[in-house]
């Protein structure tokens, strides 16, 4: 018999918020009695993916951030949107090291480090349309708890 559970949250794109994201990500996960790897893994991922929708998405005005969860088995399904500027070529975006932004001293790495660590990872964008990352990673000490 298949299990799931969904979450819905949407928040401002303020800084101070991407704390407020990681912290609800981990409480909808803790279920699934993660390892600390895993568990710091996810909270990585989702704030690289909050950030960028805040100083990205909404660089010249405040919108929402969203962020959708669910949880099958043992796999964790996570989308975060925005509505903000869109990405104009997501392939050079998703290059480790490169940033649109080098005066904010930003790394260039939060999508190389949400592919590092998540099982699979699709970004979705439209200039003027806002962005869609999707991110799944499957919880393997979760198996043994079912």
């Amino acid at each position: 018999m298949s299990t799931y559970n969904e979450m819905k949250l949407e928040f401002s794109s303020i800084s101070e918020n991407e704390s407020f994201a990681r912290s609800v990500v981990s409480a909808f996960v803790i279920k699934l009695n993660p390892t600390l790897e895993e568990l710091s893994d996810i909270k990585t991922a989702v704030s690289e993916a909050v950030t960028n929708a805040i100083i990205h998405g909404y660089e010249k005005c405040q919108g929402m951030v969203r962020i959708a969860g669910r949880i099958e088995e043992n796999t964790v399904y996570l989308e975060i949107s925005d509505e903000g500027e869109g990405i104009p070529d997501i392939t050079k975006a998703m290059e480790p090291l490169y940033t649109s932004k080098p005066e904010l001293d930003r790394s260039g790495m939060g999508f190389a480090f949400m592919e590092a660590f998540m099982d699979d990872l699709q970004v979705e964008s439209e200039p003027g349309s806002g962005t869609k990352v999707k991110m799944r990673k499957t919880i393997y000490s979760a198996i043994n708890i079912s």
